[in-house]
């Protein structure tokens, strides 16, 4: 198989739990300290410890980095999948394997390049310690590949460096298990050898994280002050991070914190807490995903009703149910605008990549406190736990938005305060803070219906009156939402693309391999709902619309038909809904079947 350079996919077959997540990334990131584009997705499983987990990496200086099925490398280190790695490896594919599994090698093809490494004999030199054995062996392979696609073993070190900088044993001995793999390699691979990886600048002023991360960082930098959540795959480590870099960076110059974070019992406690801490005037979040979503639609419709503000992280993963907890879909998005009993819907925040999780960390906060209602910002687990790389961070040019606040002097200026007026006529009534110290500070929070001062009331023309304040506030949220971004042509293709969050990064070359086959469209990213204008100008612009998402039942097109139904004979579904990260060609696939 003949190598393109700086072009190239690798799948990597372990066990999980055995520690190769800090091999597979320690790759990752050098390839990236090369300046190359790349990306790794984690395909693991639900359980802890045991079953088979891969990890695939993707370079390509065009940034052609979204997931691929289609690999030229595979390092095969479980007995249990090995029958599966080798039938996955195309024609002329390199297989490196562990030659101390016991397993039939009649199963080896000889149009591979099989290249078996003996990992047992490899790291006995180096340490005498069991436990230290099985996690060194996966850095063997590390120096393996690093011979075979020519890692820069300079920038390689660095890496590893960082990696294990808190003890300089431990990166002596990882360095040496490296070397042990590449020497072996540089004197046993007996195949013509390709130049694959070369040094580019393409990555400069970027960095490599995952949405989670991102998004918790976001949180810290947007004012957040009270965080609850429980734990639940994929959304864990987004409070974690949450809690880890508030206490460095929201803390006094005492040490104290200058935030709170609990872990609750259960998810109904967690989106209470949410909602009771923003009632209390602090900007307040918590994360989930799927499940947790279906338990806390209580709360999130007393937070729309009583107008307190709350927001959800909402880490997608595959339902309905348990399903497939540790892989991706895009299968809330009608549960994440529309949850809660009776009428409302809900301003959804949808990233595609870590710097608008970060930037969105922020952005949710602020529109949920000037819209007085629930937020959510709808991430998915390709996104929140996989490592992007992804513009530099910038630090928030805006202050806080905390809307329509009346403190004590403000008070002072009106005749009188009625909490759930209103008075502007956008929908959106003032609040006070408990805690102001004015007489006419005090209202009652009403879940239940109220007159305009809070009082309760069961009239029939009081409470429509209500309903059709609120959805003053919907239609308010189409203008104060991010905006969808045409990311591709100029508006005057016949046909359009629309697609959202994680599924924007296969969409580039989605259209590159569209335009080969004479096909050419123009690309619509939407970032949130409700719709804004621009989506329906985009709609009646075009006479073919295809929407790419990730979930069986086309949701982003059933709210698009619902929103311009004269356009739904032109709006077409491109979907994908088996657990992995759409891949390009597939949606390629689909809209030529349909055109």
């Amino acid at each position: 198989m003949t190598k393109t350079t700086n072009d190239l996919n690798i799948r990597i077959a372990t066990v999980n739990g055995t520690g190769s997540q800090s091999s597979n990334q320690i790759i990752m990131k050098t390839i990236f300290r090369m300046g190359v584009p790349v990306s790794g997705k984690n395909l693991f499983p639900s359980n802890i410890f045991g079953l088979p987990t891969w990890f695939h990496i993707r370079a390509n200086e065009k940034a052609h980095i979204s997931f691929s099925e289609k690999v030229e490398f595979v390092v095969a280190m479980n007995k249990d999948s090995i029958a599966q790695d080798i039938a996955y490896l195309p024609e002329g594919g390199v297989f490196i394997y562990n030659s101390d599994l016991k397993f039939d090698e009649i199963l080896l093809k000889e149009s591979h390049q099989n290249f078996a490494v003996p990992f047992r004999d490899l790291i006995q030199p180096i340490t005498t310690s069991v436990k230290l054995r099985k996690l060194l062996t996966n850095m063997v392979y590390v120096g393996v590949l690093a011979y075979i696609i020519d890692l820069d073993k300079e920038v390689l070190t660095s890496v590893v460096q960082d990696f294990f900088k808190a003890k300089q044993s431990v990166v002596d001995i990882n360095l040496a298990a490296i070397e042990a793999g590449f020497t072996f390699a540089k004197e046993n691979y007996s195949f013509e050898k390709q130049k694959v990886l070369q040094k580019r600048d393409i990555t400069k002023n970027q960095i490599v994280i995952d949405g989670n991360a991102a998004g918790a960082l976001g949180a810290v930098y947007g004012g957040c002050t009270f965080a609850s959540w429980y734990p639940i795959t994929p959304s864990s480590s987004l409070m974690e991070e949450f809690e880890s870099h508030a206490s460095k960076l929201r803390v006094n110059s005492e040490g104290k914190r200058n935030f709170a974070i609990v872990q609750s019992e259960d998810e109904l406690a967690s989106i209470g807490m949410v909602v009771g801490a923003g009632w209390a005037g602090a900007r307040a979040m918590t994360a989930t995903s799927g499940p947790g979503m279906s338990l806390m639609s209580e709360f999130v419709g007393l937070s729309y009703f009583a107008e307190v503000p709350s927001v959800i992280w909402n880490i997608q993963r595959v339902g309905p149910s348990t399903g497939l907890p540790t892989r991706t879909q895009q299968g809330d998005l009608r549960i994440s605008h529309t949850m809660g009993h009776g009428d409302g819907k809900h301003p959804v925040l949808i990233p595609a990549n870590p710097k608008e999780c970060f930037e969105f960390g922020k952005t949710a906060l602020d529109l949920s406190e000037e819209l007085q209602t629930f937020v959510c910002v709808l991430s998915d687990l390709d996104i929140g736990m996989n490592l992007w790389v992804t513009d530099e961070f910038e630090y928030p040019s805006e202050g806080v938005k905390r809307g329509k606040v009346l403190d004590e002097e403000a008070l002072e200026k009106v005749e009188s305060f009625q909490r759930y007026a209103d008075v502007d006529g956008d929908g959106v009534p003032y609040r006070t803070l408990p805690g102001t110290h004015h007489e006419k500070a005090a209202f009652f929070t009403r879940g239940t219906g109220h007159k305009a001062d809070s009082g309760y009331s069961e009239d029939n023309q009081t409470f429509e009156k209500l309903m059709d304040r609120l959805k003053k506030k919907e239609e308010l949220s189409r203008k104060l939402l991010p905006q969808p971004i045409l990311e591709k042509g100029d508006g005057s293709n016949t046909c359009g693309l629309i697609a959202y969050g994680s599924t924007h990064e296969a969409i580039f070359e989605a259209i590159e391999l569209l335009k080969e086959k004479g096909f050419s469209c123009d690309y619509l990213r939407v970032r949130g709902l409700p719709f804004s204008d621009s989506v329906k100008d985009f709609v009646e612009k075009h006479e073919q619309i295809f929407v790419v998402e990730q979930n069986r039942d086309a949701q982003m097109k059933d709210f698009l038909i619902s929103d311009y139904p004269s356009a739904a004979t032109k709006i077409r579904s491109v979907l994908s809904y088996d657990g992995l990260p759409v891949r390009a060609y597939d949606i390629a696939e689909k809209v030529l079947a349909q055109n």
